[in-house]
């Protein structure tokens, strides 16, 4: 999810709730610690100089139960990072606290905005030797042949 489409479902809303990928909710006291940018300027594995971008959000939970994060003060929140930092509309990545830190995707379900899971990948799977992935066929999807036993066709 991009920046933009965050704001324009925070506009839309009355609560925020986030939705970890168990199904479970992050408590509804948590806070938003950081919202900020990314730069990742690496090297893969098969040498091509690469650079990412993203904005970061960061979740937290305190023991101050009585808090609640509304709409309204997310989307300032978000606004002055965008002023301050320089932000551009990029994909949200979300980093939250369980057993370590973890980080996640952005989607909205349209009531929960869903933590989504993330993979690593190789980037140079055509320089690093990894064969590609032969198509799985099941048998009974191969045309049957037309030669019968005994007709000297096959």
């Amino acid at each position: 999810m991009k920046l933009s489409e965050a704001k324009q479902i925070l506009a839309k809303s009355q609560t925020i709730s986030f939705q970890l990928p168990n199904g479970e909710l992050v408590p509804s006291h948590f806070h938003v610690t950081e919202i900020g940018l990314v730069d990742k300027h690496f090297i893969d594995c098969g040498g091509t100089v690469r650079k990412e971008q993203k904005v970061n959000f960061q979740l937290w939970n305190a023991d101050d139960y009585d808090h609640r994060l509304h709409p309204e003060k997310l989307i300032h929140i978000i606004e002055l990072s965008e002023k301050v930092l320089g932000i551009p509309n990029l994909e949200i990545e979300v980093e939250y606290q369980g057993e370590t830190i973890g980080k996640y995707g952005l989607e909205h379900d349209g009531t929960y905005f869903l933590l989504t899971t993330k993979m690593t990948d190789c980037l140079a799977k055509d320089q690093c030797g990894i064969p590609a992935e032969k198509p799985k066929i099941r048998l009974s999807q191969l045309q049957a042949s037309t030669c019968a036993p005994g007709s000297g066709c096959c």
